[in-house]
């Protein structure tokens, strides 16, 4: 028997509904273009961001077969950030002295590890001193490591801060001796020897769109206000300032989570990222947890002193990749945007082993809106509650009616 041509159409317009029905949910999508192995790298993009879940637990990957079946594409989420571990360090103390020079300070290390890192805990509070340290594999001859090395506390009502921690290239000796440049007993409590690996993660420099600094002379704060071209992950945020003295500032850095729109304007609401001190001593690069986002606000408080010389800002994030597995040849999209989806659970989470070091990198093709299939309401039955009323009272009329007709035949 023959299938008229419109049934066949009718038939086939369902099957694709069935077919984009799991894509429905998702506001867009990308064609994967240059398929051709098992594994493959997706890069996200920057533009992908601004439309996605903070978590980025809405993307998927969806395929679309010959016999217009959709499949999932499992992947796993990989974020290019550092890493950092550190290695502590057995030692003993075995000398403890001091003359007009300063006090000096002997750890005997007794393993073959390379030192890195010093971290000294005092009793004493708010001093500026130098420090010296030098190794030795026998105490008789000693080598120079770092000289003229500042550290420095200060604890008040505006300010609570400690940078006691000496960084310096690797080196083994069995012997370190530290000399203090102070005039009284910087009485240490305790010191911590440690290997400090670290492997940079591959950053992105994003752009800049605005950035504006105001003095708020009425709080002794400087804010700055930074927007970022688009919405993406930020992880690092340097301050670039030009000043020739000293300076101990708190900064609290945060950024824009929800916004509304009233009769006076927009109100921003923040969420805080990183508190920390702007120092001449330490590096101005702030880091933080990865956060989606595009506006940020900094304040630095001022206490008594001269607002500092704020020339710019810088912010960077770390790459975003996916590397997703392919088992059957078809066209495969990139889905994203969706507020209510979860995050997928793939078993290749658990066979990271087997998942190769490398694989190429796909195309991804032009944003696309995808299309919401509309759900036609149903009107109600009665529109207007007049007729309803009318309704109503017909039914009561026709049971009164009815009521009489009983009574009379009795």
């Amino acid at each position: 028997m023959k299938i008229p041509k419109n049934i066949l159409y009718v038939l086939f317009l369902l099957n694709t509904i069935v077919v984009f029905g799991q894509m429905d949910d998702y506001n867009y999508m990308r064609p994967l273009n240059g398929i051709d192995a098992q594994w493959h790298q997706v890069e996200i993009s920057s533009e992908i961001f601004s439309n996605v879940r903070p978590d980025l637990s809405d993307i998927r990957i969806f395929g679309i077969t010959e016999s217009n079946d959709t499949i999932e594409a499992p992947y796993i989420l990989k974020v290019a950030a550092e890493t950092l571990s550190q290695n502590s360090i057995a030692f003993k103390q075995i000398n403890s002295s001091h003359t007009s020079e300063g006090y000096f300070y002997t750890f005997e290390v007794p393993t073959a590890d390379a030192v890195n890192h010093i971290k000294l805990d005092f009793d004493t509070k708010n001093f500026d001193w130098r420090v010296k340290l030098e190794g030795s594999q026998d105490q008789k001859n000693w080598f120079k490591i770092v000289d003229d090395y500042r550290i420095l506390s200060l604890h008040n009502a505006q300010t609570d801060f400690e940078f006691t921690e000496l960084a310096f290239p690797a080196s083994k000796y069995e012997f370190y001796r530290l000399q203090i440049n102070a005039e009284n007993d910087p009485k240490l409590n305790q010191a911590k020897l440690y290997q400090e690996t670290r492997t940079e993660g591959e950053t992105i420099d994003y752009q800049i769109k605005d950035f504006k600094v105001n003095e708020n002379s009425n709080k002794n704060k400087t804010e700055i206000s930074i927007r970022l071209a688009e919405a993406v992950p930020v992880s690092q945020l340097r301050i670039n300032l030009e000043e020739q003295f000293d300076y101990y500032r708190p900064i609290h850095i945060s950024y824009v989570s929800d916004s509304t729109k009233t009769d006076k304007g927009w109100v921003y609401s923040y969420r805080n990222l990183k508190t920390g001190t702007l120092n001449s001593l330490e590096d101005h690069n702030f880091k933080f947890n990865s956060t989606i986002l595009q506006k940020l606000k900094v304040t630095i408080s001022n206490g008594d002193n001269q607002p500092l010389n704020i020339t710019s800002a810088s912010a960077k994030g770390y790459e975003h990749n996916l590397t997703a597995r392919f088992t059957e040849p078809t066209n495969y999209y990139l889905v994203y945007g969706n507020p209510t989806a979860s995050k997928p659970q793939y078993d290749i989470a658990r066979f990271t082993d087997k998942i190769p070091a490398t694989s190429s990198l796909l195309n991804l093709g032009d944003e696309q809106v995808l299309e919401k299939t509309q759900t036609e309401r149903m009107a109600p039955l009665f529109e207007n509650k007049i007729w309803l009323w009318a309704i109503m009272l017909i039914v009561i009329v026709g049971i009164g009616w009815l009521t009489l007709g009983m009574l009379r035949k009795k």
